[in-house]
């Protein structure tokens, strides 16, 4: 997405993006990654660059996007002490009776789509995945 502002509801490829978890947070990178279900693979991930403001869980479902509230971004733009060029809002399962809301802001944003295993295909399979319990 570049240095483009974003402050608008983040737009994702068609897909069935469902379940949801933090892939990674390193080298000044935080990964959330998402499916339909990611206990093998994932077919997106949502990249932000330089991350200044992180309040989710670390896994949600169904999340609904939307564009930062006024408050959202002042209260941002207060505590950071400039307004930051990405901020992307939603509202998501995070296993709770009630939605969670949640905020992330960074200087970048990408997108990206394709096939990534939770695993590498020469390893064995996933503790339990052969019908045995893990550790036998």
């Amino acid at each position: 997405m570049g240095h483009e502002q974003l402050h608008a509801a983040l737009q994702l490829p068609a897909g069935s993006w469902w379940d949801w978890d933090v892939l990674a947070w390193d080298g000044g990178r935080f990964r959330l990654a998402a499916g339909h279900d990611l206990a093998y693979h994932h077919g997106l991930e949502v990249v932000f660059g330089d991350p200044v403001y992180v309040s989710c869980p670390t896994a949600f479902h169904d999340p609904v996007f939307r564009a930062p509230s006024g408050g959202e971004l002042e209260g941002l733009t207060r505590r950071l002490g400039e307004e930051p060029p990405v901020v992307v809002a939603f509202e998501a399962d995070g296993g709770g009776q009630e939605p969670v809301t949640c905020l992330i802001a960074a200087a970048r944003l990408d997108i990206v789509q394709g096939m990534v295993l939770r695993y590498r295909p020469d390893d064995p399979a996933p503790a339990g995945t052969d019908g045995t319990a893990p550790g036998n």
